[in-house]
């Protein structure tokens, strides 16, 4: 009897240790009939009162690009809740590095199952260095969840077969750029017309902008001047990762916002860094780490350049 209570605590410790270490959440559904699709998880969350930024199919991408595909189903979605964004905001100014949140739903060719991926809310509350039982992400996430199983009812959540690595750099990338106090509005306008130049040169698509200033002005919030987000994304990167790690769309695309508060002339930037993705999914592959390696190296140099 002794030795069964051992075995039992053992399993619950190890149990608890890999709920405690895991950052990527990824719930699955059989899916024979094929009635759950990337637009019937969409219309659950609409239901829900979230905000789509994008469902992106990136299954063609792939094929058009790299001539295959491992996947049936490909897509990043991306979503927020604008009535909690806003509370979130007054908190935490950084929370444009998650606004809009990403998942990948998927399928595997051949596979009869349907899965989508995100960060849990110890990965986000981490990153964005608040605590993860904060109320308001609490239920953000509470709510994520009923909309996944409006939409996969049969789903269950996987359990992944590894844990997190210590990461081997800033889980944030931060910028900053002084404004001119009556001129800022110019200088917006030129900063974005030389960013987004330079990420197309560099190979970064544009996946989406969303102008979360809007959605302040509308609830009559004036803390900020501006607060702008664009989701980022890199073919090659997602495409290289997802092979061996579909979940890797719980952080693609990137949201890197640009954000000034009232009666302040500092513009601030930041967006998640790779070492993100590294840590979270236990990356070791040398050809993964080169490629995500390459992307932050280059996003540094253009806002360090701009």
């Amino acid at each position: 009897m002794k030795k069964l209570i051992q075995s039992l605590l053992l399993v619950a410790l190890l149990a608890s240790v890999s709920i405690a270490t895991t950052d990527i959440e990824v719930f699955t559904s059989e899916n024979r009939d094929g009635k759950i699709t990337p637009k019937t998880i969409e219309e659950a969350f609409k239901k829900a009162g979230f905000f789509i930024s994008a469902n992106r199919d990136m299954n063609g991408p792939f094929i058009k690009q790299f001539k295959e595909s491992d996947f049936q189903v490909y897509n990043l979605f991306t979503f927020y809740k604008k009535d909690i964004v806003l509370k979130l905001a007054k908190k935490y100014p950084n929370v444009g590095l998650f606004t809009p949140m990403s998942m990948s739903i998927y399928s595997k060719k051949g596979s009869k199952n349907i899965s989508v991926s995100m960060l849990s809310a110890k990965a986000m509350g981490k990153i964005m260095n608040i605590k993860s039982n904060d109320k308001t992400l609490v239920n953000l996430k509470k709510l994520i969840i009923k909309s996944l199983k409006e939409a996969m009812p049969k789903g269950k959540f996987d359990k992944l077969p590894y844990t997190l690595k210590r990461p081997e750099g800033k889980l944030v990338t931060k910028f900053s750029m002084e404004m001119d106090k009556d001129e800022w509005e110019d200088e917006l306008e030129d900063f974005k017309m030389a960013f987004e130049g330079d990420l197309a040169t560099n190979g970064f698509i544009i996946a989406g902008h969303n102008n979360l200033g809007d959605d302040f002005d509308d609830a009559n919030d004036t803390t900020y001047d501006f607060y702008e987000v664009y989701s980022i994304c890199k073919l090659p990167v997602i495409y290289t990762i997802a092979k061996n790690h579909p979940e890797a769309g719980s952080f693609a695309p990137c949201s890197l916002y640009l954000e000034k508060k009232k009666g302040e002339n500092i513009m601030n930037i930041g967006f998640p860094s790779v070492y993100n993705w590294i840590s979270s999914m236990a990356l070791s592959d040398k050809k993964d780490i080169k490629v995500l390696k390459d992307a932050q190296t280059r996003m540094t140099k253009i806002l360090k350049d701009e």
